[in-house]
């Protein structure tokens, strides 16, 4: 099929009637015109080493980029799809995907890069649109997907004048309808020079609106339309942003547009999650009595209200009330589209429409829990006996639910109260390492957590011995005092004379009672 565009967009103009003759005469099945060529494809972590277009198949955006032409109702949000089911008084976008897939890192442009789109102007059941990507430097040159429209009925499809637009990062464009014959129109990046970049960031989305007509049947034919304002504003929009908790009004319309009577028309709504109904606010009118009366509140709970017969050129509205949900009921973080649906039907069958309401939800950004354990101190009571002080932190809703104090000898004690806890060691003259674990609640659970900030390292020392100096009685307060050790004189094996041995042994004495007074300072520190 891509060999067969390519005749019909080169053919000369003398041969060009010649080459429809022979097409109009090539039945093609529709499945066989999905996507193509057949082509390498690649990933995002390993992108082509040369210029392609729409062959990653695990694009985050959109998947699959051999499928890049898709359609959906245009103002929502609805999956892009490759099958629509079209109705009357609805407008549908078809959008088509182009990315250079070429690695960043080799500076590969795409030159000449085209879009061009078939779409058909024939009246039948089914019409497929078909989108190319052209460009005079990629492998394949031309690729091309394409999409299909349905009904039960007989339809064509209506350009919407001036939706014809290419989005990337940079901006939004417009572009020619020149897209729509062989000519195409030219894409690009900073402007539609035709040139584009390889990489996702150079990457950007052709699209443009259709609007589905249908040969009205005379007998049966009638037109409906529903619509959404601020709560008594009567500015009937198909698109209105509100605000959390708002109440709007919606407003459906009806209209024989055949030349018989129709009877037992009934109208429907169906309202999103997000919205509740306002009891007793449907109002109906028609075109005999258009000030309006009150009606059932069946309208939004799926039996409808049947507003009666109508002949040819009748009509009738029906007003109601919804109330949007407040800020924490709504679904989703940031904008919330809530579409609203409404079907008139009769004798001659059914027709849909929608109106959108789009709310922002307000989302506070989470709050994690915090707890720490902050700080273990010891402080010497008496002798062996310390006292032990804990802190923690616990916030953004994380509690304390105990302390757990290990002392460092295999003996520990869990308390509430951090404070003024008292331990009394055992073993003298040793080291321990203290430690508080903080036990928390935290979402339900429970978590233990310490730190460097909660260890201490506790040295408990064994008492001075008490000494006494000779013929003081033991008790003796002066026993405090640790006593001179008296000093054993030794004999030399020659006595010195007189000359410089005097003086070193007059040095050697005055060493000896300056060690004594440190010893005697060092024990009454101690005592």
């Amino acid at each position: 099929m891509g060999k067969l565009m390519s005749i019909f967009n080169r053919a000369p103009k003398r041969t060009s009637a010649i080459v429809a003759i022979l097409a109009a005469a090539i039945i093609v099945p529709a499945t066989l015109f999905a996507w193509g060529p057949s082509r390498p494809t690649y990933t995002m972590a390993h992108p082509a080493d040369h210029v392609t277009f729409d062959s990653i198949t695990d694009n985050p955006n959109i998947g699959d980029e051999r499928n890049f032409v898709g359609i959906r109702e245009t103002g929502t949000t609805a999956k892009w799809s490759d099958d629509m089911t079209v109705q009357s008084g609805k407008e549908y976008t078809v959008r088509m995907y182009v990315h250079n897939n070429a690695a960043a890192n080799l500076k590969l442009v795409a030159q000449n890069v085209t879009a061009t789109f078939n779409l058909p102007t024939t009246t039948g059941k089914s019409i497929r649109v078909d989108g190319f990507i052209d460009s005079t430097n990629a492998a394949p040159k031309e690729v091309y997907d394409s999409a299909t429209f349905n009904s039960g009925t007989d339809f064509n499809l209506a350009y919407v004048k001036g939706s014809l637009i290419y989005e990337n990062n940079v901006k939004t464009f417009t572009l020619p309808e020149s897209i729509f014959t062989s000519a195409g129109a030219k894409l690009g990046y900073t402007s539609m020079n035709g040139q584009i970049p390889g990489c996702l960031q150079y990457a950007g989305y052709v699209s443009f609106n259709v609007k589905p007509q249908f040969a009205p049947t005379p007998s049966s034919a009638f037109t409906m339309s529903k619509l959404v304002s601020q709560h008594s504003a009567n500015k009937w929009v198909k698109n209105y942003t509100a605000k959390a908790g708002e109440t709007v009004d919606y407003l459906i319309q009806y209209k024989n547009t055949g030349n018989v009577q129709q009877d037992g028309v009934t109208i429907r709504d169906t309202l999103p999650a997000g919205e509740t109904y306002v009891t007793g606010s449907t109002i109906f009118a028609t075109s005999k009595n258009p000030t309006g009366t009150k009606a059932s509140d069946n309208i939004a709970n799926g039996t409808g209200i049947n507003i009666g017969s109508y002949s040819a050129g009748g009509g009738a509205w029906a007003e109601f009330s919804a109330k949007v949900a407040d800020n924490d009921q709504l679904p989703n973080c940031g904008d919330n589209t809530l579409v609203n649906t409404a079907k008139v039907t009769t004798g001659g069958g059914s027709i849909s429409d929608t109106a959108n309401v789009v709310v922002n939800k307000e989302c506070k950004p989470p709050v994690n829990p915090v707890y720490t354990c902050d700080a273990l101190t010891a402080e010497l009571v008496s002798d062996n006996t310390y006292k032990f002080n804990g802190k923690a932190t616990a916030e953004n809703g994380a509690t304390v639910k105990n302390y757990k104090f290990d002392f460092g000898d295999n003996a520990s004690q869990t308390v509430t109260n951090p404070v003024d806890v008292m331990h009394t060691y055992a073993t003298k003259d040793a080291t321990y390492t203290a430690n508080l674990n903080v036990t928390f609640n935290v979402d339900g659970k429970e978590k233990t957590v310490t730190s460097n900030a909660c260890k201490v390292q506790i040295t408990v020392s064994k008492p001075p011995v008490k000494e006494c100096k000779p013929g003081i009685p033991e008790g003796d307060v002066r026993c405090t005092e640790t006593p001179v050790t008296p000093v054993t004189p030794v004999t030399p094996s020659e006595l010195p004379t007189t000359g410089a041995g005097a003086d070193i042994s007059a040095f050697l004495g005055l060493g000896s009672l300056v060690t004594s007074v440190g010893y005697y300072r060092a024990s009454r520190r101690r005592g």
